[in-house]
């Protein structure tokens, strides 16, 4: 996926053209997908961001090239949300040990 590096705004048409589906799926995945959720310009026209595109690639890659159904991409993707915010605990021990030397030091 290759995305404009100086655009930070994408309409549906550009969002249409860069993923390869049609505006009306776009709009159809919104309604199925909470986390999709483009804001609205002030001609109430809606406007993504790259996280937003990401998101829709990935949803895309789900539906088209894994053949998940929409309900077995949703899991897919609270799974994935539920991984990524579970930290690793050897992490915060660590993290929790230094932070115990840098109050010692201070001390």
């Amino acid at each position: 996926m290759q995305l404009p590096e100086e655009k930070k705004f994408f309409r549906i048409g550009e969002v249409s053209r860069l993923i390869g589906v049609e505006p009306y799926v776009l709009r159809y995945w919104e309604s199925e997908f909470p986390q999709i959720r483009p804001v609205r310009a002030d001609t109430n026209q809606r406007t993504y961001q790259k996280k937003d595109l990401e998101l829709i690639f990935e949803i895309k890659r789900l539906l088209y090239e894994e053949k998940l159904t929409i309900e077995g991409a949703r899991q897919r993707l609270k799974q994935k949300k539920e991984k990524a915010a579970v930290p690793d605990a050897g992490l915060i021990a660590e993290v929790k040990s230094d932070l115990k030397d840098i109050l010692k030091a201070l001390s």
